[in-house]
């Protein structure tokens, strides 16, 4: 064959030249796939996958990649150019794989014999018209189908310290009609809605985790501003219609809408069209003609309740007050988020500290028992000697041993200078919590809620709301 001539083998076009090496003739062999070919495949193949022809995009996408790989083989030079085509095309595999299991699970629909009835013509043609229906509703219920609660939070009504007013009502809400439903029949009907209000950090997110692991045989939806608002024009509107529609197939049901503010505060002429439709579409769902609401429950819980519009408001049926913690619920909660951590606290001593903890709430005083028991652990950190002290082994509690190190003043008898660094991981006993490191740490850490929220929120419990 002439030097320069090209022969056409497959999918490869062969050239032959010859050329001059040290004086003497030589056969060179280069092997040119071109881009353009590629290209023209896979372009070809993702027109088809548009199309719904999936085993012709099959096709034509497994020999895109194949002339992608030998153009990587042969004709690029440069690392960055090969990485490109190397992530292009195990894009192209990855639907390759999807179309192969797609056509291997039969999906596609045959095509009607000559001879069958027209009545089976026309129920297969009514059933692909409910499928056509179905994939924008089924679309939107599987992005709501992440709200269901699967994993119980584990926490009991014994972990919550006080608040009797506000258990109770979910108690008579929620655990009675699922464990004695005779006892709501006739005009004897369940809460349909519960609002919880009051200063954050108070526990009413942690009353819904109650609720949640309480109620063993109801599905447990938590709903945040997030799962309902989209962008695309009156897709949010049906995210709360589908809320509500999957809820009733998994009843009995409980939506939990933590911050409900963010979505159904108050209708003025300056919000958005989308906010309004959002707030109509919760108020037909919650209490509008042809819905059904028996089974499920709508809790709500806000810091700032006197922004809800008053429609809304008027469907959450109980609106229970979550006040700040009084002194014997401090004192609880004290000694649960201590819980059997070293410490030498007293009864006395705890009781002393709810007493020193006036207007904190339940988050404020965890944050103060946390900081608390970081005490120790600087403690640790800062310390220069160290003294030797008899304690349990950390490999073996129940074995007694005399060489644990705990820190100490560089007074103590038997001071040993040195630094943590210095100590062997099982060798450090570590300082108990006292009654000064809880002290330091209330003078450190304020109160979050002031005076003037609780006003406002007093005068809302007062015009609409009960005590919990």
């Amino acid at each position: 064959m002439a030097a320069g001539s090209a022969l056409q083998v497959g999918h490869y076009r062969w050239f032959y030249r010859s050329t001059n090496v040290n004086g003497a003739p030589v056969l060179r062999i280069t092997v040119l796939i071109t881009f353009q070919k590629a290209i023209e495949l896979v372009t070809k193949a993702t027109e088809e996958d548009r199309n719904k022809n999936y085993e012709e995009a099959l096709r034509l996408y497994q020999h895109g990649v194949e002339y992608f790989l030998h153009s990587i083989k042969y004709d690029t030079q440069g690392e960055r150019a090969k990485d490109s085509i190397r992530s292009k095309c195990l894009q192209y595999l990855d639907r390759a794989e999807k179309l192969k299991e797609y056509l291997k699970k039969g999906k596609h629909k045959k095509p009607v014999k000559d001879g069958e009835s027209h009545s089976k013509n026309d129920e297969k043609k009514s059933d692909s018209d409910s499928d056509s229906d179905d994939p924008e509703k089924k679309k939107l219920q599987s992005r709501l189908e992440g709200a269901i609660v699967v994993e119980k939070p584990c926490v009991k009504w014994s972990d919550i310290a006080g608040l009797e007013g506000a258990k109770e009502a979910l108690k008579e809400a929620v655990i009675l009609p699922i464990k004695f439903p005779h006892l709501f029949t006739g005009k004897r009907i369940p809460w349909k809605g519960i609002l919880l209000f009051g200063p954050p950090g108070t526990g009413k997110s942690y009353l819904a985790k109650a609720v949640a692991t309480e109620a063993n045989n109801s599905t447990f939806f938590s709903v945040s501003s997030s799962d309902l608002v989209s962008k695309w024009l009156g897709e949010s509107e049906k995210l709360v219609k589908n809320l509500f529609e999957l809820a009733r197939t998994h009843k009995p049901s409980i939506i939990f809408i933590d911050e409900v503010d963010s979505l159904c505060s108050s209708r003025s002429d300056n919000e958005s069209e989308c906010a309004r439709r959002i707030k109509t579409e919760f108020l037909v769902q919650m209490q509008g003609v042809g819905n059904d609401n028996d089974g499920i429950l709508v809790l709500g819980a806000t810091n700032i309740p006197w922004v809800l519009d008053a429609a809304i408001r008027r469907r959450f049926e109980k609106r229970i007050f979550i006040p700040l913690p009084e002194e014997h619920a401090r004192l609880v909660l004290f000694k649960l988020h201590l819980g059997n951590t070293f410490h030498e606290l007293t009864e006395e001593d705890l009781k002393s500290l709810a007493a020193r903890t006036e207007g904190y709430s339940g988050a404020d005083i965890s944050i103060v028992v946390r900081d608390a028991l970081m005490q120790p652990v600087r403690k640790v950190q800062t310390a220069t000697h160290f003294r030797r002290v008899r304690g349990p082994s950390r490999t073996n509690p129940e074995v007694m041993v005399d060489d644990l190190l705990t820190p100490c003043s560089p007074g103590n008898p038997g001071a040993i200078e040195m630094s943590w660094m210095d100590i062997q991981s099982d060798k450090l006993y570590e300082p108990p919590v006292t009654m000064s490191d809880v002290l330091r740490s209330i003078a450190t850490s304020k109160p979050t809620v002031n005076d003037e929220d609780m006003k406002k929120l007093d005068k809302f419990t007062e015009d609409f709301g009960q005590e919990g």
